[in-house]
């Protein structure tokens, strides 16, 4: 049991920096999407929506504190995406011809959230690349609010796609045997 705790504890920690490498990476290159999940995806997948919540606040708060104070008013769109991809994936959607519509259910819950936030608290504009997509849209004459919307949605969708494919693809070339041994069972069942 104490090893079981260890390993959870090894896993989160390194789903935290994949999450601060990930948001440090779209930070500096502006980056038109946030990165700032894959770890919170793959620990909710691993370790269940917990974890997988657990890790997105911890990124959010580490991010926020160090180079992107951003990041901590967007902690609950972390909220949403470990619940939803950690969910998705003990119910087995995250597979197949599924995968896409399962994916757009976690991106419509995080992206609402987190459209709220930007248009409500921060105007429309904050740290990511996107913020200039939601400019271009004002300036062609849509509101603050609807350009928010469109765009979060957009982005949120491509980024938590390319997060997910890029955690099943590593998950899949890793032996399934191992992932279920060192996580404690099937579907993340700690």
């Amino acid at each position: 049991m104490k090893d079981k705790k260890i390993q959870s504890i090894v896993i989160i920690a390194f789903g935290v920096s994949m999450n601060f490498i990930g948001t440090l990476i779209a930070f500096t290159f502006k980056l038109p999407i946030c990165l700032d999940s894959i770890g919170t995806i793959m620990n909710s997948f691993l370790l269940g929506p917990l974890s997988g919540i657990v890790t997105g606040i911890m990124g959010s708060f580490i991010c926020g504190i160090t180079f992107d104070i951003y990041s901590l008013y967007f902690a609950p769109v972390q909220v949403a995406t470990g619940f939803f991809a950690g969910y998705l994936y003990r119910k087995s959607y995250l597979k197949g011809r599924i995968l896409p519509i399962s994916i757009l259910v976690i991106s419509l819950f995080s992206a609402s959230i987190g459209a709220v936030i930007s248009a409500y608290v921060f105007n429309g504009i904050t740290s990511s690349g996107s913020s200039i997509i939601v400019i271009f849209l004002r300036n062609i004459g849509l509101n603050k609010v609807l350009s928010v919307f469109i765009v979060q949605y957009l982005i949120d969708y491509i980024d938590k796609f390319i997060s997910c494919a890029l955690i099943i693809t590593i998950l899949n070339r890793i032996s399934k045997n191992s992932i279920i041994r060192s996580c404690g069972g099937e579907n993340g069942e700690i």
